[in-house]
């Protein structure tokens, strides 16, 4: 086990094996007067920090003539991916993570079948018809699917929709979960706090996710690390929608009993992240994608 421990936290360096004149690879055998795994097993004493030290010099002092070289950043596979309705989205390496650049418009499930889109209420919204507890879609405002409002926020799920087994994603990504959004949020501001159930998680990392846009009430934004939010609003349960221009929110996959689900925010005001635990799953949101 703790040699696996060791392979995991040594992983960065790695030895680029040059082949020489006869076609030989270096082959970088552990000195003598270093730890060995074996040794390790018998001996638990030994600290951790001097083991890394130890094997990351015999690594260095073994590889004569072979650069050892920092394991590449993680990448996204491709630049676009596409739902199944064929609509292309941008993605973004963000840390470890491979994130969708805009806010899903898909209209049907990965397995063919419609999303029920709710267009009831008119402009305001205001239906007791889109309180529902299966999966639906929705337009802020009900515009259309190709107007200005959808083709720049997207369109707004419910949870059920956001989470139905069909999956609402293109294939080989996912609505991130609670703890997704917070190893996003802890790259972004290393101070953040994603321990707490509802709360501000940062005060800076909205302005680093935010789009640099006048599709912003404020336009505040730096898009530090590419993720471009903007600010869809929302359609709460009572079928109203509200704060396009003004917020961006987004479901998790993480519920939080039978009624509520798991939540970030971000405004036009200032730099905040706000995880909210107790978003009805009625309501609508946008959604973004995680590569799987």
């Amino acid at each position: 086990m703790m040699f696996r421990i060791l392979a995991f936290l040594l992983l960065p360096v790695i030895c680029l094996a040059q082949v020489n004149s006869n076609g030989e690879k270096p082959t970088g055998e552990l000195l003598s007067n270093e730890i060995s795994p074996n040794e390790i097993k018998r001996n638990a004493s030994y600290n951790l920090d001097e083991i890394k030290v130890r094997w990351k010099k015999a690594a260095l002092e073994n590889c004569i003539g072979v650069p050892c070289v920092t394991a590449p950043s993680f990448t996204c596979v491709t630049s676009t991916v596409s739902d199944i309705d064929n609509n292309v989205y941008n993605t973004v390496s963000i840390g470890t993570q491979c994130w969708t650049k805009e806010n899903l418009k898909v209209t049907k499930y990965n397995d063919n079948t419609a999303i029920p889109l709710n267009a009831t209420g008119g402009s305001s919204g205001t239906s007791g018809s889109w309180s529902v507890t299966t999966g639906a879609y929705t337009i802020y405002g009900n515009e259309l699917s190709t107007s200005t409002i959808a083709t720049n926020y997207g369109f707004l799920y419910n949870w059920y929709a956001a989470t139905d087994s069909r999956k609402i994603c293109p294939t080989g990504y996912h609505v991130p979960t609670d703890s997704d959004w917070n190893i996003l949020v802890k790259f972004i501001d290393s101070g953040a706090d994603t321990s707490s159930i509802s709360s501000t998680q940062s005060t800076s990392a909205g302005t680093k996710l935010k789009k640099n846009d006048a599709l912003w009430t404020t336009n505040t934004g730096t898009n530090d690390f590419g993720f471009s939010a903007l600010p869809g609003g929302f359609r709460a349960g009572n079928g109203s929608f509200n704060n396009i221009t003004n917020y961006a929110f987004f479901f998790s996959a993480t519920e939080n009993g039978p009624s509520n689900a798991i939540t970030r925010s971000l405004n036009f005001s200032n730099g905040d992240v706000v995880r909210y635990n107790s978003v009805s799953k009625s309501f609508g949101e946008s959604v973004r994608c995680l590569r799987d």
